[in-house]
């Protein structure tokens, strides 16, 4: 997506700068926002495939930032990448229980953040790609990939995209004990690099929003998941 558009929204100017000259060389269109109320402004008067998102902000925290942006309805599908100096655990499960799609720790390589945005990019891309089967249903939980909707019988679950890749993945693939490792890489791609943790609070996050129906995601104790239907 050689077009796409990239909000960054981090109010370090050096950083703001190197950001901006990196992505640059990728032929992407850079939206900036030094603070998280001006980002949220931008975003509801222009579309951005792609959010960088700091924490340590001015004002409104990125996590509040980052809350808000997943209730924009243009957003909701939006991958966001918080960009942060906050690197302890307890931060990253936040962040991903709040709807981020990726974390990337500072100092960091452009390299890497360049490959994690492309990631995002094409999991946007593939999001909206139709194949021959477009939805699944198993007992009360269905998904049309092609609408991008789940219902739990007949209530409209409220998924963030992860969550949403999650439950396509195990619905499509019932009975089948998959790895953390196999799951992430089912979703996000081959070599992604995350951890066990950070896996286990999505899908921990995704079987709250199921009620009752979220027991039918086992876990398999020292193997990992899989979605059992029937008795």
């Amino acid at each position: 997506m050689s077009k796409a558009v990239i909000l960054i929204i981090e109010d370090d100017p050096d950083i703001q700068e190197l950001l901006s000259h990196t992505m640059s060389k990728e032929g992407w269109k850079l939206l900036q926002a030094r603070n998280g109320e001006e980002g949220l402004k931008i975003l509801q008067n222009k579309k951005a495939n792609c959010i960088l998102l700091d924490i340590m902000l001015p004002g409104m925290d990125g996590f509040k930032v980052l809350k808000k942006i997943k209730e924009l309805e243009q957003c909701r599908n939006v991958p966001v990448i918080m960009t942060t100096a906050k690197g302890e655990e307890a931060d990253i499960v936040t962040g991903l229980e709040l709807g981020a799609d990726d974390y990337v720790v500072k100092p960091y390589s452009p390299k890497v953040l360049i490959a994690r945005i492309r990631a995002g990019l094409r999991r946007q891309e593939e999001s909206g790609v139709k194949t021959d089967v477009t939805s699944w249903q198993q007992g009360e939980l269905k998904l049309d990939a092609a609408r991008h909707i789940a219902y739990n019988g007949s209530q409209q679950l409220d998924l963030f995209a992860t969550e949403f890749a999650l439950l396509k993945h195990f619905l499509s693939n019932p009975e089948i004990v998959f790895s953390r490792n196999q799951i992430i890489a089912a979703i996000r791609g081959p070599d992604y690099p995350v951890t066990d943790r950070s896996v286990d609070v999505q899908i921990l996050g995704l079987r709250k929003k199921l009620g009752k129906a979220g027991d039918m995601i086992e876990t398999i104790r020292g193997v990992g998941y899989r979605l059992r239907v029937g008795e």
